[in-house]
């Protein structure tokens, strides 16, 4: 190729090369989120009664009833405040394992989150 071909492609390639790096700086330093899985309160039932999630998912409720209710762990894990209409409240389970919970609102209200490896 002539010199003056050659010029003529260097901004080109320059520019090229300085995206690609700037592209693979931003992809490695990029965030990763956890997992997240949720779970209904209505009608004084948690749905699913049962959530089987991978470790490292955070888990969120959301009150879609008309009353305050909470989440708590049967093992004082984690506890909600009192969630009114359309709050939620998350936990991340960073353990496998079978944790059991319930609203201390309203003790008959139960469920479970089983967390896989």
């Amino acid at each position: 190729m002539q010199p003056s071909i050659l010029r003529g492609l260097w901004p080109s390639a320059a520019a090229a090369a300085l995206a690609g790096l700037l592209t693979g700086a931003v992809a490695s330093h990029a965030v990763t989120e956890a997992p997240e899985a949720s779970a209904t309160i209505d009608n004084f039932t948690f749905a699913p009664a049962q959530l089987t999630v991978k470790t490292g998912t955070t888990v969120i409720w959301r009150n879609e009833d008309d009353i305050p209710h909470t989440v708590s762990s049967s093992t004082r894990l984690f506890k909600s405040k009192a969630l009114d209409t359309d709050d939620s409240f998350s936990f991340t389970f960073t353990a496998p394992g079978t944790y059991e919970y319930f609203c201390s609102l309203h003790p008959r209200m139960t469920g479970t989150v089983v967390v896989e490896p």
